[in-house]
């Protein structure tokens, strides 16, 4: 038994001495670099400190609930004017970062430029921002992206939001559901809409197929995207989620547009 035990841990050193190799020649073969704008760093997919520290970083304090920052520190209880006036369908969303400058950067890297790498760390990132949502109801808790169409599936050949779940799940060992939500319908570009027009152009596009709803009944849903903007979309999916019986459903995306006057109390 001992000898055994020893061939183990002979075998599990020199796994782990050729995994360290094989990193150093990668390095040396294709040097890391910032994940914005591609200067030399010591590790892959991350930011150098000018890069990190241009990154608005969404940290409390924020509203409990929407999870949009204040300018300053009302109290942890303290619930936007907005989600009183307009509660959410969902239970509680959660950003990494003001959508600006290198946040949307990086969002149209991994959107738009087949950056698909990136996913690794800002699902990091996402798992942080959420990270309380995980303890709420961990035995039922499953990881859902907000789906596209299948026709912009084909156009853009990767769901943005489907990596970054798959991230999320991988990193917190939670089942990923990709196929529980789906969009029934083709809509417009969000983009250049105003919040009704957004609204509008989501509603009724998303559906939990019938078989499926035994998956989503009484689980504890964290819903991924990459950009919120004005939560229209989040809304839609979060609604059908509940038709189809979800117990709680959160929000976590890797950046949120923040309007001029959203961050007062």
């Amino acid at each position: 038994m001992m000898r055994q035990e020893m061939l183990v841990s002979k075998i599990e050193g020199v796994r782990q001495g050729m995994t360290f190799l094989m990193h150093a020649i990668g390095n040396l073969i294709w040097p890391p670099v910032c994940a914005n704008c591609g200067k030399r760093i010591d590790a892959a997919n991350h930011l150098c400190g000018t890069c990190w520290q241009s990154m608005h970083w969404i940290d409390k304090p924020y509203c409990p609930i929407s999870g949009l920052p204040y300018a300053f520190d009302v109290g942890e209880e303290i619930i936007s004017p907005s989600v009183i006036v307009d509660p959410p369908v969902y239970d509680k969303a959660r950003a990494v970062a003001l959508y600006d400058d290198t946040a949307r950067a990086l969002v149209h890297k991994l959107k738009y430029y087949d950056r698909t790498d990136l996913a690794r760390s800002m699902g990091q990132w996402m798992v942080r921002a959420g990270l309380e949502f995980f303890d709420e109801n961990p035995d039922q808790l499953v990881v859902v992206p907000v789906p596209l169409h299948r026709r912009r599936l084909i156009g853009r050949r990767y769901n943005q939001a489907a990596l970054l779940a798959k991230e999320i799940a991988a990193q917190q060992k939670a089942p990923y559901l990709h196929d529980c939500l789906v969009r029934r319908r083709a809509t417009r570009q969000q983009v250049g809409l105003n919040e009704s027009e957004r609204a509008s152009n989501v509603r009724g596009a998303f559906q939990v197929p019938l078989p499926l709803k035994g998956k989503i009944a009484g689980k504890a849903i964290i819903l991924v995207d990459d950009v919120m903007t004005t939560g229209a979309t989040m809304q839609a999916c979060a609604r059908v989620l509940r038709q189809a019986g979800a117990a709680q459903i959160f929000v976590i995306v890797f950046a949120r547009v923040v309007e001029p006057g959203q961050m007062t109390i």
